[in-house]
């Protein structure tokens, strides 16, 4: 068998015109994997991302190859490392949340602690081992949707959670040094309260957003005065059942906004924010229906941005953020290779979007990839094992395979939006391309073998 085939670029659809600017501001942009795509050792559940104020990358996640643990890794230098020992906690895990201890920037992870009766646990990183904050299993009871964070006025971590002694509503509680102590009334909540996530203003309030079974799975947002926790607007202000829940504070406007979605509004999602008196909505119900794990999160300059699983787009992972005026994607939309859930979104200290996910296109393993432009790094192979070469290429391009593990199934490449040039079957380890009546501009090149995908890019002058 040959070691190499040749394709011919003019048997493939070229459909784009040649006059087409191909390098408008909108397309030098692309989504793109942060280290390996499946950086988890195995399958994954409740994956979260985070930065440190320094810019240190981190995401935490359930991890099934040690037995469902906790596991936290930081991405370092050009790959994926351990922060700690795989798999740290005392059980198995669930429910769980990832923040920064604001007096050194090291990570903490709040969980439902399968070693101890399914109740609260937070633990943090001390540079050299992961140690429990207080007690573990500090809970009175069993817990669902921890949700961690750090008070920015005295940096004490509060940890939400729907309390199973309390007939699950929310509960909150704070470390002071020494002890685990209820903030206000432990199930403060009027019903059962579920997707419970915590939120600080910055003047220190604590904020609380739950599907409140209540008022018919409608939103509720409580905030704790001091005293007791109240209302922030009325119960139940979408007007409709939700599915999951995100909260966030605006850094431009120090506002409170939530992202769910809508049974009211044919299960399209739906961004609220808080005005001082009612709850009114950031821009219209976007155009995408049923948004699974909705994750909400800002850009440094106050950019609201959303992440979601995408029921549109076969449950891929799809990120819009708001202009201004609409909201719009951000790139593609479906952009994962496979199916994405537990998506979960963080935004770098310069503004770049990262997403982190359970990814059903690489065996349930937890990826991470990162809206970027698309010149960083583009005369270097996206993986060592995919080799393009020449890269820019004029004439012919080779793309060769022979470091790649296991079967390859097909290739695949596109432009930047995603309009195919190529799609095809392949055994052979190697492929030449006649590029030259190729539009110039950037390409991405889509590897898919039978355990894993392999993704690169080159620039056609």
């Amino acid at each position: 068998m040959k070691k190499g085939a040749y394709i011919l670029l003019f048997l493939l659809p070229v459909v784009v015109s040649a006059q087409q600017n191909w390098y408008e501001s909108s397309r030098l942009y692309s989504w793109e994997y942060v280290g390996n795509e499946g950086c988890s050792a195995g399958a994954t559940l409740w994956t979260k991302i985070v930065f440190s104020p320094s810019g240190q990358l981190y995401i935490a996640y359930q991890d099934n190859a040690n037995s469902d643990k906790v596991t936290v890794m930081k991405y370092f230098g050009n790959s994926w490392v351990n922060v700690g020992s795989p798999g740290f906690s005392a059980g198995a895990s669930g429910s769980i949340s990832l923040a920064i201890s604001p007096p050194d920037g090291q990570p903490c992870v709040a969980y439902n602690d399968g070693g101890n009766s399914e109740k609260a646990t937070v633990m943090k990183f001390d540079g050299n081992n992961w140690v429990n904050i207080g007690n573990a299993g500090f809970s009175t009871g069993s817990v669902r949707y921890t949700s961690l964070a750090f008070s920015p006025s005295d940096g004490q971590p509060y940890v939400a959670f729907s309390d199973s002694m309390n007939s699950y509503k929310a509960t909150v509680m704070k470390y002071d040094g020494t002890n685990w102590l209820n903030v206000g009334l432990a199930g403060f909540s009027l019903g059962e309260a579920d997707w419970t996530i915590l939120a600080f203003s910055s003047s220190g309030q604590p904020y609380v957003a739950y599907k409140d079974f209540s008022d018919s799975l409608y939103a509720t947002v409580m905030k704790f005065n001091g005293t007791n926790w109240v209302n922030v607007g009325p119960i139940g202000f979408s007007h409709g059942l939700i599915g999951t829940i995100s909260l966030a504070f605006c850094p431009s406007d120090g506002q409170p906004y939530v992202a769910y979605g809508n049974s009211s509004n044919s299960w399209r999602a739906t961004v609220m924010k808080f005005d001082g008196t009612n709850w009114v909505n950031v821009g219209n119900a976007f155009p995408y229906i049923n948004p699974l794990y909705i994750s909400l999160a800002f850009s440094p300059s106050g950019q609201p941005y959303v992440a979601y699983s995408d029921w549109g787009n076969n449950n891929k992972a799809t990120v819009i953020k708001f202009d201004g005026t609409n909201w719009v994607y951000v790139g593609n939309a479906g952009f994962s290779l496979g199916d994405a859930y537990w998506t979960s979104l963080a935004l770098s200290p310069s503004g770049v979007p990262y997403i982190c996910y359970q990814d059903w296109g690489d065996s349930l393993k937890a990826s991470v990839m990162k809206y970027d432009s698309i010149f960083i790094g583009i005369k270097e192979p996206r993986h060592s094992q995919l080799s393009i070469y020449p890269n820019p290429a004029t004439t012919t391009l080779t793309i060769n395979f022979k470091n790649i593990p296991g079967k390859i199934n097909y290739i695949v490449i596109t432009d930047i939006k995603g309009l195919k040039f190529l799609e095809t079957p392949t055994l052979v380890k190697e492929v030449i391309l006649n590029v030259e009546n190729l539009p110039s501009g950037i390409y991405i090149v889509y590897l898919k073998t039978e355990s894993s995908n392999y993704i690169g890019k080159f620039c056609k002058y």
